[in-house]
């Protein structure tokens, strides 16, 4: 098990300090171009479109794929993550979080529309994702093959392994005995398997509810730490903006602590650009599909630029000893520096908070993964869906991934998901290069409509698109 979790972490240090960082941050910046500032230009008409039901009683509304898309965006990486990346890179990492959210939103404007206009029809509403426009835009059946292999061991296996590691890390504390990881793995195995066990339907009811009610009263934990720290928010900004462009941070090495940390950390939190929530925004019953990618840029913003930047307040404002949070094999203590930071505004009163909002962000982001993977696992295999059996097995192996999950140790969960999400970028972002063009002119086409008064409906012939399973009428 050491010698993999070697191995793993080398290819994890390659790939983000070599290949991934430059490849996301320059595609995040072309989409931002080349669809003209969308993130800013149609911000507002992004919340505005939240607000459409869906036609459909039995689809899912853009609302509910906005809270599965969130629901796998907004986990433990926004906690433990948040804590990591400024122990390891510094305040300065949390600068680098926002850029890639800010430029990384246009990546998932893109790929979620993509996955809008092709589409394909199912049994209980629409699904679809990279795999199937990789399919067919690029005419590539394996290609989206691989694709849908990277997806379902990063989402069902490395990012699900994650999480319940970070749930069972938290909540280990309050369990006596030795055996307190397989107690606390056993337990989140059950409730976990209890919804996704209920299919996609049942999974996106659950989010709908659990979301918004933790990502609220997190921020406003948040924003109570901030008016008990009020005099170090000056210093807190200045930290962050200074030595994110400090020598020290960007130039010492090939990439500085803070840079890495902060992109690595912000991509794994925010999913922009690598394919996962395409597959929840082609299930969305919309009008056009702009309006999806416009759904799925906001569940950006609400990652990183309110979640993420909670927890990042909640322990700068604070000011503990960030590098009191480092063992003696090197490996950051996540989850104590969180805690203290709570305890030292809140009293025993903030451990019990901070491992609870975990617990629930944990346990939405197992259940958002598996709906991920679900969707790929019918491209594998066209009947999955009816064949009973086979959806058991493999939803009970699901299941027993998130209870071996909960052993493991932390370095391995976290550079084995961080991996598995890379091969993801390597595959899709240069599809989503190349069938960019479809999307733009989906995006003039939604513009246009809007200008002229109308509420937007997409035909795919407008923008010379054929085949696909919808927009024909």
């Amino acid at each position: 098990m050491e010698t993999f979790a070697s191995i793993v972490s080398s290819i994890s240090g390659f790939l983000y300090s070599y290949i991934l960082i430059a490849l996301l941050i320059a595609a995040g910046l072309y989409f931002t171009v080349r669809t003209g500032f969308v993130q800013f230009r149609l911000f507002g008409e992004s919340i505005r479109v939240i607000k459409e039901p869906s036609k459909d009683k039995e689809a899912i509304s853009s609302f509910q794929a906005l809270m599965v898309s969130t629901a796998s965006r907004v986990g433990t990486g926004n906690v433990v993550g948040v804590t990591g990346a400024i122990i390891a890179g510094g305040p300065g990492a949390v600068f680098w979080m926002w850029l890639i959210a800010i430029i990384g939103s246009a990546s998932a404007f893109v790929e979620s529309t993509l996955a809008q206009i092709y589409k394909k029809k199912g049994n209980n509403g629409s699904y679809g994702g990279p795999a199937y426009y990789i399919k067919q835009a690029i005419g590539s059946p394996a290609l989206g093959g691989a694709f849908a292999i990277a997806l379902i061991l990063t989402y069902m296996g490395g990012f699900n392994a994650l999480a319940s590691f970070n749930m069972t890390d938290f909540v280990k504390v309050y369990v006596p005995g030795e055996n307190a990881s397989l107690y606390i793995g056993a337990a989140i195995a059950v409730l976990a398997g209890i919804v996704i066990l209920g299919g996609g339907k049942r999974i996106s009811n659950v989010t709908k509810v659990l979301v918004p009610i933790m990502a609220g009263t997190y921020i406003l934990a948040a924003l109570v730490v901030v008016i008990l720290n009020i005099e170090n928010l000056p210093i807190v900004f200045t930290s962050i903006f200074s030595e994110a462009f400090s020598t020290t941070s960007v130039f010492g090495g090939l990439l500085g602590a803070a840079m890495m940390n902060g992109i690595k950390r912000g991509l794994y939190s925010n999913e922009a650009g690598i394919g996962s929530a395409p597959n929840a925004a082609a299930s969305a019953d919309v009008s056009h599909p702009v309006k999806q990618g416009l759904v799925q840029m906001l569940s950006v913003f609400i990652d990183t630029l309110l979640i993420c930047s909670a927890t990042a307040f909640m322990i700068l404002c604070t000011d503990l000893d960030a590098s009191a949070y480092i063992d003696a094999a090197g490996n950051t203590m996540n989850a104590a520096y969180i805690q203290d930071s709570l305890i030292a505004n809140f009293g025993p009163a903030g451990s019990v908070f901070i491992t609870l909002a975990l617990v629930l962000f944990a346990f939405t982001t197992l259940v958002g993964n598996y709906f991920y993977a679900e969707m790929n696992i019918s491209y594998l295999y066209k009947n999955a869906t009816k064949n009973k059996g086979f959806m058991m097995f493999y939803r009970l192996l699901a299941v027993a991934i998130i209870f071996i999950g909960a052993q493991f140790s932390a370095g391995l969960a976290w550079d084995l998901a961080d991996v598995l999400m890379g091969v993801m970028a390597l595959i899709n972002v240069p599809v989503c290069l190349i069938l960019g063009k479809t999307a733009y002119k989906a995006l003039a086409d939604y513009i246009s409509q809007k200008k002229a008064g109308k509420n937007p409906v997409f035909r795919a012939s407008d923008i010379g698109v054929s085949g696909t399973d919808y927009w024909n009428e």
